[in-house]
């Protein structure tokens, strides 16, 4: 039998504060969160290996669960702080939303493959909102948020989750092509907004945010 919460310690130690997350709530979130409970049925000894997991979908979609490392880097630049409005873009099965919960965020988890709606509905029970439509489109009835996780590769300026965020927000995500993608956060100051690189990093791409034939990025 695993030890899942020495797995989840090893996780901390090993993975997480090796890799710069050095935030103490962020740190005991995901030492609290039960990443085992949100990976697909049989492969709960595998939530806690330092890779990106499939999640699965239906209508040709697929979601995956960030590795360790690359999530909690993500949501320690967002800097959430309990009472924070957030918002989790892609959500899958909702382990990020779960986290953003327990380090005192206010969430809502969008998610648009159906059958991972009820899924994270399920298994984040009240601990976040979760909620069905096209991702690019973000919330709009819920905004402004604070933060902003997208929980997978962007190729293209998520502009309409962008304008979602209120004034100081902060949108991370994983923008650019495969080989050449970033880690990479966006801070918003009234009507316009910076970025920045934060380290190298790569997840499936959302079709939803795929770049158009002959886009050059």
């Amino acid at each position: 039998m695993i030890d899942y919460a020495q797995a989840r310690r090893m996780m901390v130690d090993c993975q997480l504060r090796t890799f710069d997350v050095n935030d103490n709530a962020v740190l005991d979130a995901f030492d609290t969160v039960p990443r085992e409970a949100f990976v697909p049925k049989g492969r709960e000894p595998f939530a806690y290996i330092d890779q990106t997991m499939k999640l699965g979908g239906d209508g040709g979609e697929t979601r995956c669960l960030p590795a360790p490392m690359v999530l909690a880097r993500l949501i320690q630049a967002l800097k959430i702080r309990p009472g924070v409005r957030a918002l989790d873009v892609g959500t899958g099965t909702g382990y990020a939303a779960a986290v953003m919960a327990q380090l005192g965020a206010a969430v809502t988890a969008l998610e648009s493959v159906p059958d991972l709606v009820e899924t994270a509905r399920a298994r984040l029970a009240a601990s976040a909102t979760v909620i069905e439509g096209p991702l690019a489109a973000g919330a709009p009835k819920q905004a402004p948020f604070d933060v902003i996780l997208i929980n997978g590769r962007v190729e293209v300026r998520p502009q309409a989750l962008l304008d979602q965020l209120g004034d100081d927000g902060r949108l991370a995500c994983v923008l650019g092509p495969h080989r050449n993608a970033k880690a990479t956060l966006f801070v918003r100051a009234g009507d316009a907004f910076g970025s920045r690189p934060l380290f190298d990093a790569s997840l499936p791409l959302l079709d939803a945010f795929a770049a158009e034939s002959g886009f050059a990025f």
